[in-house]
């Protein structure tokens, strides 16, 4: 039987349902069945949306690039984010990965004009008073290591916390972290852009 879950990862739990070097790990969070794996992954010290299931049809339209489905992260950065960095951001930028130079696709970057609302972090991003953070809304539709995080540095606008928040028209709207919803093959196929 063919099971679809959509899960916000908590921070600092490994994209993997068995432990490495004492860390959380999905089975810590989410009861699902032993053929069940996450589409991708999302870093440990990220947080937010990760789809579950054991539909392999589904792996490969996901994670293969030509795809390109579009996965919206929402970004705390250290300091008033500038107009610049964001046109940077949305336009491309160069950054390294794996030691080689890489031009990021097109991305929409917008401002936050007031605090999203999301869920406290646990444990939660060390405050100093005297130095601001902002938040952004990037959308990407490409899927390098650590993208986001090197994209906001590049700026110069170090990353503080990153939750992704939608992939396609699947959200983590409603979901605490550590929850877990089920949804049917169609409101799945059709929430990730396989089905029209």
């Amino acid at each position: 039987m063919l099971r679809y879950f959509v899960i916000y990862k908590p921070f600092q739990v490994l994209s993997q349902f068995t432990s490495e070097e004492g860390k959380q790990c999905l089975s810590d969070y989410f009861k699902v069945p032993s053929d069940v794996y996450p589409v991708g992954r999302l870093d440990y010290d990220s947080e937010g949306l990760l789809l579950l299931t054991n539909d392999k049809s589904v792996n490969h339209r996901l994670l293969h690039p030509s795809f390109a489905h579009e996965r919206e992260y929402w970004v705390q950065v250290e300091g008033s984010i500038t107009n610049e960095a964001i046109q940077l951001l949305s336009s491309g930028i160069t950054i390294s990965i794996d030691g080689k130079n890489h031009r990021t696709k097109p991305a929409r970057a917008i401002r936050f004009e007031e605090e999203p609302n999301v869920p406290p972090r646990n444990p939660p991003i060390r405050f100093r008073q005297n130095i601001p953070t902002s938040w952004i809304s990037l959308s990407l539709t490409e899927g390098k290591n650590r993208q986001v995080r090197r994209m906001t540095a590049k700026t110069g606008f170090p990353t503080l916390r990153l939750i992704r928040y939608r992939i396609g028209h699947l959200t983590i709207d409603r979901l605490a972290p550590g929850e877990m919803q089920e949804l049917s093959r169609n409101i799945f196929c059709k929430g990730v852009g396989i089905l029209p």
